[in-house]
């Protein structure tokens, strides 16, 4: 595993101090077309995971490591938990519903080791933090019920959006029949006085906006018409706060996703059903998947869990002092949608 932190970081470093950086320098990283090597030996394996979340608990005071329930094949699935004030407002980050969309757990496992650093000191005194880094660890490691003979990627393992039984996690937040979702439910949204979450996903590596400028992701709010009013408001300045941490750093170009209303997607079910503010943030490309055009290229890692990271440590800083109540959200009015995104096929 220390050879495959190694690794990513290295990759990361070798990216970020690429001189000039470009505005879209994640959004012109390859895309897979059958000319680069997609590997997923790099990422880190569901045991992998569960073994650095140990060690960080081990490591860190502030942080607890919770079972929350297990996969159909039996995994545990792992919360992570720093809550030191119950009155403190909370944030949940949710990555990979979708096993196949991992760059967003990489990002987060290194946010966790941030959390245990002075480079994020004292932010857990005025903010609750929950994060799932792996909702779908089925799908993660390929240990399925149906065939991946078709998809891209090399290295140990496929991985696949979808769980065990060939269900989309992210289309089950209403009936909550799969165990992943019922575990997501019951012990944390359910459990946890949650104010705000976001849902980290992954999109297709050819998406645009402004006709051919290809985005390093988009982001969207609750678009259900059932969704109170001040629930929206807080998810509209929840995705201020993303947008105005990507957007001017010159290597990040977001759209907004042309997502739709169903309850049964965790964006907008989520918000109903617990009044919750969320948020999806859908990364550019897939770590593998049948399709070679929603692949990307591992050009752009860095880049992306970067992204991811960034996301991570402007929300929670937001709300620990309060920024986040007085964010501009008129930048929602003129943020251009992407295209070329089948409807809701990503999310």
């Amino acid at each position: 595993m220390k050879k495959k932190l190694i690794t990513l970081a290295a990759a990361g470093a070798l990216l970020l101090s690429a001189a000039p950086l470009q505005a879209d320098a994640v959004g012109n990283g390859p895309n897979y077309g059958g000319n680069e090597t997609i590997n997923t030996s790099i990422l880190h394996t569901y045991s992998e995971l569960a073994s650095y979340l140990q060690k960080q608990e081990a490591k860190q005071q502030d942080l607890e490591l919770e079972v929350i329930g297990q996969s159909v094949k039996g995994r545990d699935l792992y919360l992570v938990k720093y809550m030191k004030n119950p009155e403190n407002p909370t944030i949940l980050f949710l990555t990979q519903q979708h096993g196949n969309e991992q760059l967003t757990t990489e990002g987060a496992l290194e946010f966790i080791k941030h959390l245990g650093t002075g480079k994020m000191k004292g932010v857990t005194d005025n903010v609750n933090i929950l994060i799932v880094p792996m909702l779908n660890p089925d799908g993660a490691m390929g240990d399925v019920d149906f065939s991946l003979d078709d998809y891209v990627a090399s290295g140990d393992r496929h991985l696949t959006r979808y769980n065990a039984l060939g269900v989309d996690l992210n289309r089950d937040h209403v009936t909550k029949i799969q165990p992943e979702t019922q575990a997501l439910h019951s012990n944390v949204m359910q459990k946890y006085d949650i104010d705000y979450m976001i849902d980290l996903h992954h999109q297709g590596a050819d998406r645009v906006i402004n006709g051919d400028e290809l985005v390093s992701g988009s982001i969207l709010y609750p678009t259900t018409p059932n969704v109170d009013q001040e629930v929206l408001a807080g998810s509209k300045k929840l995705g201020a706060v993303v947008y105005d941490a990507i957007n001017p750093k010159g290597w990040g170009t977001l759209g907004k996703y042309p997502g739709g209303s169903a309850e049964t997607i965790s964006r907008n079910g989520i918000a109903v059903e617990y009044g919750i503010s969320t948020l999806l943030f859908e990364m550019r490309g897939m770590s593998d998947h049948n399709d070679p055009n929603r692949v990307l290229g591992q050009k752009s890692n860095g880049y992306l869990i970067k992204q991811t990271i960034t996301t991570l440590e402007s929300t929670v800083k937001a709300i620990a002092d309060g920024s986040i109540d007085s964010k501009d959200t008129s930048f929602w009015d003129t943020l251009p949608e992407q295209t070329t995104l089948p409807s809701e096929e990503d999310e």
